[in-house]
């Protein structure tokens, strides 16, 4: 995927190998958080790149169109395309909820390796693309 804005301010950057999710670290006791507070509750936290790399914790699903709003998909005149979520673990830091991206569900296992991607979202009225993040199996070669 080309450069694109991440779907909410200080999400994720990218770097030589791909992106880092952006999270935050308490100065107190080093404990990590993720997304990175933002205002006020930002003061106790310093901002770290998070781990590139995890394991697959726990995953399901979605089968059926969850409810609009929340969900911000495509508009339901399309047909409703099953997708993976679920939690990956990034040691030592988080666990972070996300999107996974894979073509066959069958695939996916606990423990299995994963990379964090940056994955299109919307496209701004300037033309540019608005990304997000997901996980897939590490190693897989991007579409």
């Amino acid at each position: 995927m080309t450069k694109a804005m991440p779907v909410a301010p200080d999400l994720f950057e990218e770097t030589e190998d791909g992106i880092c999710l952006i999270g935050g670290k308490r100065r107190a006791d080093g404990r990590y958080v993720f997304p990175r507070p933002s205002g006020a509750s930002a003061a106790p936290f310093d901002r770290v790149r998070l781990g590139r790399t995890g394991t697959l914790w726990s995953w399901t699903v979605q089968r059926f169109r969850p409810k609009s709003p929340p969900f911000a998909g495509p508009p339901e005149s399309e047909p409703f395309v099953p997708y993976a979520v679920g939690y990956v673990e990034l040691p030592g830091q988080v666990i972070v909820e996300s999107r996974l991206k894979v073509e066959d569900f069958s695939a996916l296992r606990l423990g299995l390796s994963m990379e964090v991607v940056a994955e299109a979202f919307a496209v701004a009225q300037d033309g540019n693309t608005v990304a997000t993040y997901a996980f897939r199996p590490a190693g897989e070669v991007a579409p």
